[in-house]
């Protein structure tokens, strides 16, 4: 009879503490998802802040009087975007180096990544070691250097000249990021599709990229997202406002604080940042797995 009792009150003691142990948990869980809520408010701070500038009818950036919900709201600013700025033709620079940048930069580094990922060859280490250490360098350093190389051959101020630039930039990133996934990839798949006589080409078109396709939509969101952004090498290999990107073009609408309007710079941050975040929306679910694989090996 003690006995049972015993047992009975070790289970109680058992049962309180598993109860403490849950509601501490679910605590700390509620507490950090609090934190990451109270996060991205403050995140969208700035952006809430530009979609009201550039919904104000008056040209002002700062005022003792400010909100985020705008007295006198307005689409003109949204309108001068397209009707005043060549905004379209950024869009059209911008779109054709970033495809051309996208389909070079996974066109060599998808089999790039591959053959480091299985094969083993004489100084693959070292070509590995010095190709990050290319990457690592700072892009500022070497626009002299570039401009010194491309200006002879005639490509300054030209969309080739960009997309050699771009391109030398993120096949590296794409060589590593792709790498590390392929790395994570079992051989034994790979061995028994060509025991089944699989051929090389069908084994990495049928097998591996269908195995890959995460990494490989996240290389091209990160390679998209770059071309879309930079703007160093835009504005100063770019001469006039029809061959900027649209980052470029953004920069010389406010180049200067006295010519520059304010609520037509945010009105045009906010046009611009559309076609990303779309595209971003649209691969999310790949970004996870994608991120997170391609960096487990080096």
């Amino acid at each position: 009879m003690m006995q049972k009792t015993k047992n009975e009150v070790g289970k109680m003691n058992r049962g309180k503490r598993m109860t403490k142990r849950k509601i501490r948990q679910n605590l700390i869980l509620t507490g950090v998802n609090l934190f990451f809520i109270i996060l991205s408010f403050a995140i969208l701070v700035p952006i809430l802040y530009a979609l009201s500038v550039s919904l104000n009818a008056e040209n002002s950036l700062l005022s003792t009087d400010f909100s985020f919900i705008p007295k006198h709201l307005t689409l003109q600013n949204y309108k001068a975007v397209f009707v005043e700025e060549p905004i379209l033709i950024w869009f059209k620079n911008s779109m054709i180096l970033a495809v051309i940048t996208l389909f070079l930069s996974l066109g060599t580094g998808i089999p790039a990544a591959y053959v480091f990922s299985r094969k083993r060859f004489s100084g693959r280490k070292i070509i590995l070691r010095l190709l990050i250490l290319l990457y690592a360098f700072p892009s500022l350093l070497s626009m002299i250097a570039l401009y010194k190389l491309l200006s002879p051959l005639g490509l300054i101020n030209t969309k080739l000249g960009l997309i050699i630039v771009y391109t030398g930039t993120m096949a590296v990133f794409a060589l590593w990021n792709m790498k590390g996934y392929f790395d994570t990839i079992p051989r034994e798949i790979e061995e028994a599709a060509m025991i089944d006589g699989t051929s090389t080409v069908q084994l990495v078109l049928r097998i591996v990229l269908p195995l890959a396709k995460p990494t490989i939509v996240v290389t091209a969101m990160m390679v998209l997202i770059f071309v879309w952004n930079e703007y160093i090498f835009a504005i100063n290999f770019m001469m006039g406002s029809d061959t900027y990107t649209l980052a470029a073009g953004l920069y010389s609408l406010q180049a200067t604080e006295m010519s520059g309007s304010w609520p037509v710079f945010s009105a045009a941050s906010i046009v611009v940042s559309l076609p990303i975040l779309m595209v971003f929306f649209a691969l999310q679910k790949y970004m996870t797995s994608g991120l997170t694989a391609g960096g487990v090996k080096g």
